[in-house]
């Protein structure tokens, strides 16, 4: 699963995400989604959600 689909994305599951500043790097960080923001059923960058860290990105990768 790649993140685009908001029906992959629960909250309390384990995804990596790339925040907005890493966007060029393609840096992922890691946690547990907290929040969903995106509204829409996809998104070809990725579903938004915020992290339990407080931290907000594009999910990349879903762990499950």
């Amino acid at each position: 699963m790649n993140g685009q689909n908001r029906s992959d994305i629960k909250i309390g599951i384990d995804v990596g995400i790339v925040k907005k500043e890493n966007q060029a790097s393609e840096i992922i960080t890691e946690g547990t989604v907290q929040n969903i923001l995106t509204k829409s059923p996809f998104h070809p960058h990725g579903i938004k959600v915020r992290l339990t860290s407080g931290e907000i990105g594009r999910v990349k990768i879903v762990k499950g």
